[in-house]
């Protein structure tokens, strides 16, 4: 069998100690798969003595994750310390600069600096590989860049994110409130102590970004996707859902057409029959649309110790057998990107307005005057005078208009809170 692959692990959190554990446990499949070992030379971590449930003996240790980039016992550099800048940003930069090949589940690196980490890599012609960095365990990026390399992608999209998939189905399953939901993801673990990157869509819009990039050809953007979280999802909205035969999940959602391509994560209403509506709990899907392929769905676990090493190792063995990739699968496509205003698609409203006469006739008037018809009015009971829920459900229209005729409800002094928005998604 050929020289083992030698590795430098930097970072020894969940998913570094997964990696090792991963690599120890299956250490003879990797090498057959592989066509050689591959093993840990180096590691580097911010505490040296803490337990981490894997061997650490023997391990050449740096306290500088950089030093890894210089280590001549180092043929790759692993990358799992995280952060779209400082040290992870720094060592992935001297690693590459050093010839080396890079494995990284960073998604916040790549989602802000991947057009010039991708250049730096290519100009190198060193491997970087990132299937780690969106959705886990799922084989997303090879799915997007090799299995569906002879189509066209029109569309790709996903739950994205495990902790909020976790809330959406919490709240649906028990009638719970989202902060009440939120309380308990994060006893449990699935939510981070501060979770703002995760339930404001933040963590979803780096995964999207990236899907993006290697859907359409394009350089990363993240600054063009646009970002909602799940903060306003109510449990009457969920309730309402299932009225109208809809869950809501959120999604990112990149697609192409003539304008150009559009990036957006925010929550959504799928019809129930809809594959992706039954995806619960922590898990995530990928669906993409290719002009020869249709449709197709990946669904798994997208985070945790052994979902994680398992995408990162499935780098180490592809650099391992010498298979190269262009980093965002060759030439860059300069197509335009779509502002958010001019999405077209159906659209969920709650209301909660005074039960008096001619409510709803101001409600519907400011609609017409923005173009916009209406599918289907929800009223439950009357209690004159008081606060009641009224719920609306669109035909397509433009998000302009539907934001104009908002700003517009919003101010009418009947309507007693901001109105609910969720668009409508046929996936």
């Amino acid at each position: 069998m050929s020289k083992p692959l030698s590795i430098g692990v930097a970072g020894l959190g969940t998913v570094g100690a997964g990696v090792l554990k991963l690599l120890a446990e299956n250490g003879d499949i990797v090498a057959a798969r592989a066509g050689r070992p591959v093993t840990v030379g180096a590691v580097s971590a911010r505490t040296k003595g803490r337990d981490r449930g894997v061997a650490l003996d023997g391990l050449r240790w740096h306290d500088d994750p950089v030093a890894l980039a210089a280590d001549p016992g180092v043929d790759v550099v692993v990358e799992l310390i995280g952060g779209s800048d400082g040290p992870a940003r720094a060592l992935v930069e001297a690693a590459l600069a050093a010839g080396k090949p890079v494995v990284t589940a960073n998604k916040a690196l790549l989602a802000v600096h991947g057009a010039a980490i991708a250049e730096m890599a290519e100009a190198r012609g060193v491997p970087l590989a990132f299937e780690a960095a969106v959705a886990g365990g799922i084989p997303a990026i090879k799915g997007l860049r090799e299995g569906l390399a002879a189509n066209r992608l029109k569309r790709v999209a996903g739950i994205l994110n495990g902790t909020c998939n976790y809330i959406l189905t919490t709240m649906r399953e028990q009638g719970r409130e989202f902060g009440d939901v939120l309380e308990e993801a994060q006893a449990l673990g699935y939510a981070e102590a501060d979770p703002s990157f995760d339930i404001d869509g933040v963590d979803a819009a780096h995964k999207l970004a990236i899907l993006a990039a290697l859907a359409f050809g394009r350089p990363v953007d993240f600054g063009a996707v646009h970002v909602e979280g799940i903060r306003e999802v109510t449990a009457m909205d969920i309730a309402f859902a299932g009225e109208l035969g809809y869950r809501i999940k959120l999604l990112g959602i990149a697609g192409r057409d003539e304008a150009g391509i559009s990036a957006r994560v925010h929550p959504c209403m799928v019809p129930v029959a809809a594959p992706i509506a039954r995806v619960d709990g922590v898990f995530n899907a990928v669906v993409a649309e290719g002009d020869f392929v249709g449709r197709v769905m990946l669904e798994g676990r997208g985070a945790g110790a052994g979902p994680t090493a398992s995408a990162v190792v499935a780098d180490l063995i592809d650099i391992a057998r010498g298979r190269h990739t262009p980093v965002w699968g060759g030439a860059l496509d300069a197509a335009p990107a779509v502002a958010m205003e001019r999405h077209r698609g159906a659209y969920y409203l709650r209301l909660m307005v005074l039960d008096r006469p001619g409510v709803i006739a101001d409600v519907t008037g400011i609609l017409r005057d923005q173009a916009i018809s209406l599918e289907s009015m929800l009223q439950r009971g009357r209690a004159p005078g008081e606060a009641v829920p009224v719920v609306l459900t669109t035909h397509d229209c433009e998000e302009a208009a539907m934001r104009a005729a908002l700003d517009r409800i919003a101010g009418l002094d009947a309507v007693l809170e901001k109105p609910a928005l969720i668009r409508i998604e046929a996936l």
